[in-house]
């Protein structure tokens, strides 16, 4: 019976995040150096902030050849855009995250999991977006004592001012607040 073979996509070499390694050749302790400028891939973010799709993703890598495949380490810059959790104020800035992968030569030495070389091509993409999306925060924020929008109108607290408030009347006692304007109302005459 032939032994399972995981089925590899073959990679697009004019894709700008597939990166080949001829020249590290299978050689353990070959190394190359690389700086990119990359455009980023679409939908990569979160609900509240993610980076733009084509926005200029600056790489600093490095490949070095190891027994088993090709691993790549380095650092990735790109620009954020979003808005705040608490005002919705529009937002950006920039996020740089750490990349390490290895990208094995086959899958018979390979886990499910784990990324595999085709041929002398890999695909940086899926660890510059996992890297990306772990690193983005969930409730991004303006700056770090926003706060936020008024619960009762959605006003900006920020521009509101600390006096800002609205009489709270307890539902239990709503139906006498009638009573009190109409008995005051009655004195006045």
């Amino acid at each position: 019976m032939p032994s399972e073979s995981r089925m590899t996509q073959h990679l697009d070499p004019r894709s700008p995040w597939v990166i080949s390694t001829h020249d590290l050749g299978k050689r353990p302790g070959t190394m190359r150096q690389m700086s990119l400028t990359l455009p980023a891939p679409a939908d990569l973010g979160v609900d509240m902030i993610g980076v733009r799709k084509d926005a200029e993703v600056e790489l600093e890598l490095r490949f070095e050849a190891v027994m088993e495949g090709v691993l790549v380490s380095g650092t990735a810059q790109a620009p954020l855009t979003g808005e705040c959790a608490r005002c919705l104020d529009p937002l950006s800035s920039d996020i740089e995250v750490d990349l390490q992968e290895l990208f094995f030569y086959s899958d018979e030495d390979a886990s499910e999991d784990d990324s595999l070389l085709d041929g002398e091509l890999l695909d940086l993409e899926p660890t510059f977006r996992d890297a990306v999306v772990l690193a983005l925060p969930l409730s991004p924020v303006c700056r770090d004592d926003c706060p936020g929008l008024c619960t009762e109108c959605g006003i900006k607290l920020a521009e509101a001012g600390a006096d800002h408030r609205h009489e709270k009347i307890d539902a239990r006692w709503a139906s006498l607040q009638g009573l009190v304007s109409e008995n005051d109302n009655d004195q006045e005459k």
